[in-house]
């Protein structure tokens, strides 16, 4: 009797522990939810507004080439190799190959769940740290690669944009978005009277000590910088194979170059995987360059099925799979 005492002792003693956190993972799983319910209305909302071009498409979408939609698979394929080149890049100690791809499979997947890159960060965060990494400097690795893929994004961009005159306008800006811009541009400057400005500095320094230090392995650079070019490249090819699967009216060069324009505008509204955002924004832009809508919307949707819809249950199955072996 006394052995059964002292048994379940511990056990009423860690029961209001448990009541105690179970309330805050409930708010995080129903705002989790209605983060997700609010961008599938919205997404059902734009479907049924433009629902004969999606119907049109989706049927022209149906006939396509199947060679070269299959090019086009095997360019979505090379983009999770090419993210794991890049993250490896982003690091100077090295790391598990075969994880490193899964994880960036798996992070592709969460990506689609969470906004602004929420899911993909946290699950790339969660394997530098299981890999050893503190987690000041995985929190820089990931800074440093998103940081590479963004100049490499505007690089590419200025590289296309003369040999496609005339393709990229440069948008009407309201006053409203000027005052915006200039007030964003205020921000860095304000922030040094903020009590936050010791914490930012160090993280920058942080950061360029990072950048430094790889940049003085040329292994880790050439990863990380060849890892973000063939990423937006790989991307860029997806989408190309699709349009010549459909017959997209449009040169190679010009579907590139609007990829990467559209993708990039797509980043400042913070959509899960740029759901919604990514779509309008490549959809406009193709028939704004001259492709018929139903030429576009099918461009569009093939490029989705091969990069989310296809590899998203595969995703999150491995991303399980990575979390029940302590691997995240």
């Amino acid at each position: 009797m006394t052995s059964h005492g002292t048994q379940t002792a511990p056990s009423a003693e860690t029961a209001p522990d448990a009541e105690l956190a179970a309330p805050p993972v409930r708010r995080r799983a129903y705002w989790h939810a209605g983060v997700l319910l609010a961008v599938l209305l919205g997404g059902l909302f734009l479907a049924r507004r433009h629902w004969p071009a999606l119907e049109s498409g989706a049927g022209r979408l149906a006939g396509a080439d199947q060679g070269w939609m299959l090019v086009g698979a095997t360019a979505a394929l090379g983009t999770w190799a090419a993210s794991a080149l890049a993250q490896q890049g982003a690091v100077v100690r090295r790391l598990p190959g075969p994880r490193l791809v899964a994880a960036q499979f798996a992070a592709s997947a969460a990506n689609h769940l969470l906004p602004a890159g929420l899911g993909a960060g946290a699950v790339n965060l969660r394997f530098l740290m299981r890999c050893g990494l503190p987690a000041g400097r995985s929190a820089s690795a990931l800074a440093v690669k998103a940081t590479a893929g963004a100049v490499v994004r505007l690089a590419l961009i200025a590289l296309l944009a003369p040999a496609c005159p005339g393709l990229l306008h440069l948008p009407h800006l309201s006053p409203t978005v000027l005052a915006v811009a200039a007030a964003a541009a205020v921000l860095p400057a304000a922030l040094l009277a903020t009590p936050w400005w010791p914490r930012c500095r160090r993280a920058l320094t942080a950061v360029l000590a990072d950048i430094r230090a790889l940049h003085a392995c040329p292994a880790r650079a050439a990863a990380l910088w060849g890892g973000s070019l063939a990423f937006a490249a790989l991307h860029s090819a997806v989408l190309i194979a699709v349009g010549q699967a459909v017959a997209l009216p449009l040169p190679p060069l010009q579907v590139a170059l609007l990829y990467l324009a559209a993708s990039s505008a797509a980043a400042l509204l913070p959509t899960p995987g740029g759901l919604g955002s990514l779509d309008a924004a490549l959809a406009l832009a193709l028939t704004v360059s001259g492709a018929p809508g139903a030429a576009a919307a099918s461009a569009v949707l093939g490029y989705r099925l091969l990069t989310v819809w296809l590899p998203l249950l595969p995703g999150l199955l491995v991303l399980g799979a990575l979390v029940r072996r302590k691997a995240l």
